[in-house]
């Protein structure tokens, strides 16, 4: 059973020395107490502490990795049941089923038709990140065959042991997800995973055998798990993932402190209703959804939501900093900075592309702030960005001119940047983006 915060408090040093980044001892404790810190922020903590608070530190819903390289995706690990109390930190999982029954050109030509589903978007690279392979007898060959074709990380769904073995076998180093483990083949299947140290998912008749399941499985050492609750229709399926979650963070039930696998394929042969209920469990607490199949118009409105849902209220969407050419620019190419906020970048980008002026956009980090906010600030003064286009940018040793173009909103730094840019010629740009086409096709570098 997890400890209080009191409880906590009396195994802590006491010193209050602030290393954890909390105010007092006690601060931490409680913070400990509720998930919302991690024990190794505490260095003074003593081993023998340590030992009596792995409960209390271990997160309310253990996060399990599945998969591996670009598409590896964590399960699980979210410490509230709002978003807007912190954040949520794993976004839900897609993908789609591949039957074993298919042949491997059929499945070779599946996969990479879900593999160029991918679309860029603030910065990011959304996508959908899993095969599930279903079947039994032709499993290990269909999941090469997934393997071999595409990066997409994998789920085996067999209800027969010895396939989920050979699978395995097959996918050495893949770490792949293999279920479901029932009442009736939970040992065969946890000492599958045992012996391969993979995840498993376990799948129950109900939130009641889902208790049961888990136990029964971390006796068998097996602690990595991701539950499939059994529920089959849109309404029992959403209340279970609700039902999970504040199982999990309100009672701090350890039970049910398991991300979750959830099935639209099977609740529906409609591709459209099982977009429609996928959204509502991508919002509701989903840690996978799967899909019978994918396609741009399923894929992209589901990849758009999770993105919506699994952005940091609480932190800004922002560009790394550094030098974005636009059009094939040249050494005698025009030279314009900006922030790092998006939402800014894409807007000053998507005009200057659309002038078919070659040009250099400097990003500059502001902390994700827009330009005039960031020049309140202090985060996008003179000489601060002076300096970053002389001596971190790396812009001068693109270009054999000496100017830049500066935001209109931000004409009060010119003066400053001069200072610090001896020689160049500091130009103040429109202060809408909209008027950037205009003015590029107009301006003459220095």
């Amino acid at each position: 059973m997890a400890l209080t915060g009191i409880q906590i408090f009396k195994l802590l040093p006491g010193t209050n020395c602030k290393k954890c980044g909390s105010a007092t001892c006690l601060a931490f404790a409680m913070n400990l107490a509720s998930g919302k810190a991690e024990l190794d922020s505490c260095p003074d903590v003593s081993d023998a502490s340590r030992e009596k608070l792995s409960a209390a530190s271990a997160p309310p819903i253990r996060p399990v990795t599945v998969g591996s390289g670009s598409t590896a995706i964590k399960v699980g690990g979210e410490t509230v049941q709002f978003r807007h109390e912190k954040t949520f930190f794993n976004p839900t999982a897609i993908g789609g089923v591949i039957d074993d029954t298919l042949s491997a050109d059929d499945i070779a030509a599946k996969v990479k038709r879900w593999q160029a589903l991918q679309y860029h978007r603030v910065g990011l690279n959304l996508r959908p990140e899993l095969a599930i392979v279903k079947g039994g007898p032709n499993l290990a060959a269909a999941a090469k065959a997934v393997a071999d074709n595409s990066d997409l990380s994998i789920i085996l769904y067999s209800s027969d042991p010895a396939a989920l073995k050979a699978a395995t076998e097959v996918l050495a180093g893949r770490n792949p997800l293999i279920g479901p483990a029932t009442i009736d083949n939970y040992k065969e299947v946890a000492a599958v995973a045992k012996e391969a140290k993979v995840p498993v998912w376990l799948k129950a008749k109900d939130l009641d055998e889902v208790a049961v399941l888990t136990k029964a499985l971390n006796e068998a050492e097996i602690k990595d798990l991701v539950v499939d609750t059994g529920a089959r229709t849109p309404k029992e399926v959403f209340k279970d993932s609700v039902a999970m979650r504040r199982a999990a963070l309100v009672a701090q039930n350890r039970d049910y402190g398991y991300g979750t696998i959830t099935f639209p394929c099977e609740i529906t042969d409609n591709l459209a209703l099982q977009v429609a209920v996928s959204a509502a469990l991508v919002a509701k607490y989903a840690g996978i959804v799967v899909l019978s199949d994918m396609d741009g118009a399923v894929v992209f409105p589901l990849l758009l939501q999770r993105l919506n849902i699994f952005t940091d209220p609480q932190r800004p969407m922002t560009q790394t900093e550094g030098i974005y050419p636009i059009n094939d620019p040249d050494e005698n190419s025009p030279v314009l900075v900006t922030t790092n906020f998006s939402l800014t970048y894409f807007i000053v980008s998507g005009e200057v592309e659309a002038s078919r002026v070659p040009s250099w956009l400097l990003i500059k980090d502001s902390e994700g702030l827009s330009v005039l906010t960031a020049w309140a600030a202090g985060k996008f003064s003179g000489d601060d960005v002076g300096q970053f286009i002389l001596k971190r940018s790396g812009i001068v040793d693109k270009i054999k001119h000496k100017s830049v173009i500066i935001p209109g909103y931000a004409a009060a730094i010119s003066g400053d940047m001069e200072e610090e840019l001896p020689g160049w010629t500091v130009a103040i740009g429109p202060r809408e983006a909209a008027h950037l086409t205009k003015f590029l096709k107009e301006f003459k570098v220095a």
